[in-house]
């Protein structure tokens, strides 16, 4: 009898997005429709969201709010 193979899925990795809108910038899990924190300032935005990406051995995207690059992941 042939053996069978169980393929295991790999977990995907989290990723997170931190975008500016109205005013705020808002940390969100991929895919999500819920704001897991919202910051007023861009660097308290930053600090949180890169500490979390780490912690949970995910991935930053940040998406630009102004610019030639706006709506493009920065990181």
């Amino acid at each position: 009898m042939a053996e069978v193979k169980k393929e295991t899925a790999t977990p995907r990795k989290k990723v997170y997005h931190l975008k500016k809108v109205d005013g705020e910038w808002q940390v969100i899990l991929r895919e999500g429709e819920k704001v897991i924190k919202k910051f007023k300032t861009k660097d308290e935005a930053m600090a949180y969201s890169e500490a979390l990406a780490e912690r949970q051995g995910g991935t930053l995207l940040v998406h630009a709010s102004k610019g030639k690059n706006k709506g493009k992941f920065m990181k």
